[in-house]
C-alpha cells in the first residue's frame, strides 16, 4: 500500500500524483485534492498505474455521483468530479497539449476558461446503446471502461429526463420482437431534440431477413417515435460501412434546429450530440472567422452543414466538403430547406482542397485523427485572413497548430467548450491567423 496526494486530472480521466521515488502515478477514480491509499496495477519506468483502496482525505471537489451504474459503464469519468473542478481540468488539458505537443510558447494565454453551455446532466440528444453479442436475446447497454465487456443497463442520465428509460423500454420491446430469432442488431441509437422534440430510433443491424413490419407494430408502443430507421451496416463495428437504410415507420430523418436554421439528419450522419454545445459552437465559429457578406469560405468536414448554414447567411459564397454520401445528401436538403446556396462538394478534404481555389475565411471540423498533411499544405498557399478550427481532441489540435504555426498561421485563440460533461472529453474552437 502506498499514499499518494492527487495534484491534477489527466485528459482520460485518471488523478496524477508523483511516488516517492519521483514516477508519475496515474489513479483511476480520483480527484484532484484527493489523499489516497493506492495499490499499483501497471510498473513501468517512469510511471505506474494504480487504483483506489482507500480515500484516506478527500478532496473538496470529490461529489457522490448520482448514476448507479458509474464505475461500471464507461460512458462516464468524472460524476464524482465537481463541475467546476471538470471545468478547470479541461482547460488545463488543452493548455498541456498546445504546450507539450504543439510547443506553442504561449499556450496559457491564448486559452480561454471552458465554456459550459447547457445542463450538466440530460444534454445528449443522442446515444448508442450496444447490443451483446454474447447473448442469445437482445441486451442493450454500454462498454465497461477501457473493456469490450457490456454494462447492461434500464436508464442513462446524460438523456433528457423524458427519454431516460428509454433502454430499458428498447430493451424489453427488442427481446419481444426477437423471440427465439437472431435480429443481427449490432447497436441501437436514440436521438431526440431539443428544440423540436423530434425522436429517431435507428437500429444498425446486419443485412438479412428482419421483421420489418413488426418491429414498427412493437418498438412504437415502447417509445414513441417520429422516426424509426433500419440500418445495414456490413464489417466491424468502427468501419460502420453502410449499405442502406430502411424507413420502417415515421418520416425516415430526425430533425433539429440550431441558432435558427432546421437540420434534418438522417441516422447514419454526424451531428453534434448536445444541442446547447452545437449552437455555442456556431457562435465561436462565427465570432473567429467574423464574415463580412463579402467573403468566400471554405467549409470542411462539412456534416449535414452545422456552421455551413450560418456562414451562407453571412457570406458572398460558401464551398463545403464533405465524405459522407448520407451527409451530402442531408446538407443539400437543408440547404433547400432553409433557402440558403453553397456549392456542396462531396469527396475526400486532403484530395478536394487543391482544386478550389483561394478562401477568405476557412473553417474545419474534422474528425479525431485532426488534419491531413494535404490539407495543411493548401491552407497555407490559399492563405485565407482567419481559420476556424472545431476539435474534438486536444492532442490533435495541438499537433496540427504546430504544422499551421510552421506554414505561417498563428494561433490566437482556442475556447475550449463542455459538450460532454461528467467524462474528460473537451470540444475546442481554435482562431489561426497569417503570421
Amino acid at each position: 500500500m502506498i499514499e499518494v496526494d492527487i495534484e491534477s486530472l489527466a485528459y482520460g480521466g485518471d488523478g496524477i500524483g508523483r511516488l516517492p521515488d519521483g514516477r508519475t502515478v496515474f489513479v483511476s477514480g480520483a480527484v484532484a485534492g484527493d489523499r489516497l491509499a493506492i495499490t499499483v496495477t501497471e510498473d513501468r519506468e517512469r510511471f505506474v498505474r494504480a487504483s483506489i483502496l482507500e480515500v484516506t482525505s478527500p478532496s473538496t471537489d470529490r461529489i457522490t455521483p448520482p448514476c448507479p451504474y458509474f464505475t461500471a459503464c464507461g460512458g462516464c469519468t468524472w460524476q464524482h468530479v465537481a463541475r467546476s473542478a471538470q471545468l478547470i481540468a479541461k482547460r488545463d488539458a488543452v493548455v498541456d497539449a498546445l504546450a507539450r505537443i504543439g510547443h506553442i510558447p504561449n499556450a496559457s494565454d491564448v486559452v480561454a476558461d471552458t465554456l459550459s453551455p447547457g445542463p450538466e446532466y440530460g444534454y445528449r440528444n443522442k446515444v448508442e446503446l450496444l447490443n451483446d453479442a454474447t447473448s442469445p436475446r437482445p441486451l442493450l447497454g454500454f462498454h465497461r471502461s477501457r473493456s469490450d465487456e457490456l454494462i447492461p443497463v434500464d436508464e442513462c442520465l446524460l438523456l433528457p429526463k423524458r427519454l431516460r428509460k428509454a433502454p430499458k423500454a428498447l430493451g424489453g420491446a427488442l427481446r419481444y420482437l426477437a423471440g427465439s430469432s437472431d435480429l443481427g442488431l449490432k447497436r441501437v441509437a436514440v436521438r431526440c431534440a431539443a428544440n423540436t422534440r423530434d425522436v429517431e430510433i435507428a437500429l444498425w443491424t446486419e443485412p438479412g431477413p428482419f421483421p420489418r413490419a413488426a418491429a414498427a407494430r412493437t418498438l412504437g408502443p415502447a417509445l414513441p417515435s417520429s422516426s424509426l430507421v433500419r440500418v445495414l451496416t456490413k464489417g466491424s463495428a468502427k468501419e460502420r460501412r453502410v449499405s442502406g437504410v430502411e424507413v420502417l415507420a415515421g418520416k425516415g430523418h430526425w430533425k433539429e434546429r440550431l441558432a435558427g436554421f432546421s437540420y434534418a439528419v438522417s441516422a447514419p450522419s454526424f451531428f453534434q450530440v448536445n444541442t446547447a454545445g452545437a449552437e455555442e459552437l456556431i457562435r465561436l465559429v462565427l465570432a473567429a472567422l467574423e464574415p463580412d457578406g463579402t467573403d468566400r469560405v471554405l467549409d470542411l468536414y462539412a456534416g449535414a452543414g452545422t456552421f455551413t448554414l450560418p456562414l451562407a447567411a453571412r457570406a458572398a459564397e460558401v464551398v463545403c466538403v464533405e465524405s459522407a454520401s448520407s451527409a451530402v445528401r442531408d446538407l443539400r436538403r437543408n440547404l433547400e430547406a432553409n433557402d440558403s446556396w453553397a456549392e456542396v462538394v462531396g469527396g475526400d478534404a486532403a484530395r478536394e482542397i487543391a482544386g478550389l481555389g483561394r478562401f477568405d475565411l476557412v473553417v474545419v471540423d474534422p474528425p479525431r485523427a485532426g488534419l491531413d498533411a494535404a490539407v495543411i499544405d493548401a491552407l497555407a498557399v490559399a492563405r485565407p485572413r482567419a481559420i476556424a478550427y472545431v476539435s474534438c481532441d486536444p492532442a490533435t489540435l495541438a499537433r496540427d497548430a504546430s504544422r499551421l504555426r510552421e506554414v505561417g498561421f498563428t494561433l490566437t485563440l482556442a475556447t475550449p467548450v463542455d459538450l460532454f460533461p461528467q467524462t474528460f472529453h473537451i470540444e475546442t474552437v481554435a482562431r489561426f491567423e497569417p503570421t
